[in-house]
Parts: C-alpha cells; structure tokens; sequence
C-alpha cells in the first residue's frame, strides 16, 4: 500500500510545504522596498527637473536672502519660540500643580484651561491675542509689544500640553518618594519643589523638547498679529520675498531654515529617549 493510502487511512492530513513567518516578513518587506524605489523612479522621470529648479532653486533669488534670513528671520523666530516656551513651561507647571491640587475648584480650573486651550487651534489664539484683548481692554498693551503677544499667544497654547506632560512625569515619581521626604522633616511643598518635581523633569525632557520643536514651528502664526519688517519670521520673511520675486525660491530657503534647527532638536529627543529607556533597563 502506498504511502499516501497509508496516510489517509490514518486520518493524518499531509503537512502543507510553504512559507514561514520570517519568509513572510522578509516578502512582505522586500515588497515595499520594491514599491518605494518604483514610486521614486517614476517620479524622477516624470517629474519636469528644469521646471522647478526655475521657481524652487534661483542661486541669485536665494543669496538676495542673507545674511537677513539668518540674522534677523531666523533670530526672531527663536525668540519666539522660546519665550513661548518659557511662559508654557511656568504656566503649565501651575496648571499641572493644580490638577493635582486636593482642592476641587483648582482642579475644575485646570480641566477647563486643559480642554479648552488643547482644543483650539493655535491660529485662534493669535487672533484672539491680536483683535480680541485690544477690543475687551481698550488702550492697554501687553509687555514686549510683539514678542510679548507671541510668547502669551504660544504660551497659552503650549501650557495645556506640558501641563499634561508635567501631571504624569510626577505622577510617574514614586510615591515612596514623598513619603521620604516628608519621614525627613520636609513639607508637602517643599518635597515637591525639591525631590518630585526634579526627578519628574528627568522624566519628562523629552516630550518637552518635541513641544519645543511644534512651537518653533506654530512660530509662524505670528503673521497674524501684523508684524513689521523687523519683526518677521522665517515664513512671513520667504513669503514676502516670494511675493516680491514672483519666486518660490524663498519658501524653500525658508524651510530648510527650520530644518537646521528642528533636525538636530529630533535628534536630541532621540538620544534623551534612548537614555531614558536604557535608565530603566
């Protein structure tokens, strides 16, 4: 009797020869190195090089750019970046403080802040900045002119995310922690502003430096509050530019400004994560 009879007969179901699950993955992968370099050669043979090196790469558009794309655009978009930084970080740490507060009503303000600001977008902030304040409290200026109505602006926004931040960096302190502290004679305050709230900095550096990133970026709004020559951004600066040179020239300058800044930022996320994940190993 063959062998398959046999098997058979024996309600044995032959073993099905085929693909493993590391063969399956390694398809699967090749398959989509295989359409992405397909996607890149049909767009470098399709795509009309002469055309958009006219309007993205003029040598003589972009040189018209410096030094005042370094000195003076890309100086005031990190003065507001990081005075909007600033005012998030003191502000969100307040808000955070109050989440956590034993106290209902602190609470109740801190969930109303968080959802409110964390809801909006940012371009309503600016506005609300720039035409709203003006008209509810006429004749009054908020401090620093511009730079003073972009960092409460960003502020205002980047106070509901850290706050969120800084809620669960010290809730990820343990609380023997506290217990220590206060077993050593410190205060409730007094053992979060020196053994909680450091430890929960540590914890949380990365995911403050990415909202460091998203600020420098939601920089650009300040277009909005109506801004003098002096007082451009990097985008503000390629678009009026842009518009001046019938080019787009600018823009693209523009962006690979940002991009020296907000490249070595990711970076810097990278490595403080990889960090922190080795700490816990």
């Amino acid at each position: 009797m063959s062998d398959a009879a046999d098997t058979a007969r024996s309600g044995i179901q032959p073993r099905k020869k085929g693909l493993t699950r590391r063969q399956r993955r390694k398809l699967s992968r090749g398959v989509q190195y295989a359409v992405f370099v397909a996607a890149v050669i049909a767009f470098a043979v399709t795509a009309d090089w002469g055309q958009l090196q006219n309007q993205f790469a003029q040598a003589d558009i972009a040189r018209q750019m410096f030094p005042d794309i370094i000195t003076l655009a890309l100086k005031n978009t990190v003065l507001y970046t990081v005075s909007g930084f600033v005012v998030g970080l003191v502000l969100g740490m307040v808000i955070a403080l109050m989440r956590l507060s034993s106290v209902g009503p602190y609470r109740w303000l801190a969930g109303i802040y968080i959802e409110i600001f964390r809801g909006l977008p940012a371009l309503l902030i600016f506005i609300f900045i720039g035409v709203a304040v003006p008209l509810a409290f006429p004749g009054t200026e908020i401090v620093g002119g511009t730079y003073g109505k972009v960092a409460l602006a960003l502020g205002l926004v980047a106070a509901a995310y850290m706050a969120e931040t800084i809620r669960a960096g010290i809730q990820a302190v343990p609380k023997g922690q506290m217990e220590a502290a206060r077993s050593l004679g410190f205060s409730p305050a007094r053992a979060m502003a020196s053994i909680i709230v450091p430890q929960a900095f540590r914890i949380i550096l990365p995911p403050l430096t990415n909202e460091l990133v998203l600020l420098f970026k939601d920089s650009s709004l300040v277009l909005f509050l109506g801004v003098t020559l002096e007082e451009r951004e990097l985008s503000k600066f390629g678009r009026d530019l842009a518009s001046t040179t019938a080019n787009s020239t600018p823009i693209l300058v523009a962006g690979l400004c940002y991009l020296l800044v907000t490249i070595p930022l990711g970076f810097v996320v990278r490595r403080m994560e990889a960090k922190a994940q080795e700490a816990v190993k």
